[in-house]
């Protein structure tokens, strides 16, 4: 895994820099630039509308005591694909705006879920009142009604 993650860092600038090579030569410098600006103002937008969505999923799961497992996804999702967005190139702009579209990250969640164990964890605690100085539900003896061995 790791060797495909470097691999994946060497590459992507050389097929990047050929991508931008090869379109500017194919339609020229100025719509070159046009459509990676373009690209990344799209991007900005859908990315804030995303994000916005996602943050509410998230606190709506919370609130209601639901495992909030594929609305955290989502938000990783979104987040690599702002790491993608701020790349230069297109090669990471079309995998940027593809991550922002629910459906692929629903794809992508299903591809990933059969994969993952999800532990879901509980804390409790006991309030002291400040008042009495008493635990909230605790049970206090005397010096009666025990006695030590």
């Amino acid at each position: 895994m790791a060797r495909f993650f470097a691999l994946g860092l060497i590459a992507l600038p050389i097929i990047e820099i050929a991508l931008l090579i090869k379109v500017g030569q194919t339609i020229g410098l100025l719509p070159t630039l046009a459509l990676i600006i373009g690209a990344a103002i799209l991007g900005g937008l859908l990315l804030r509308q995303q994000g916005l969505s996602v943050l509410t999923q998230l606190r709506d799961n919370v609130n209601a005591g639901r495992m909030p497992g594929r609305t955290i996804a989502d938000a990783m999702m979104i987040g690599v694909a702002s790491l993608f967005l701020v790349l230069p190139g297109f090669l990471s702009d079309v995998v940027a705006l593809a991550l922002l579209l629910p459906p692929v990250r629903g794809w992508i969640y299903g591809a990933l879920a059969s994969r993952v164990t999800v532990v879901d964890t509980t804390t409790t605690y006991r309030r002291r009142d400040p008042s009495s100085g008493r635990i909230e539900g605790a049970i206090d003896l005397d010096e009666d009604d025990y006695r030590p061995r």
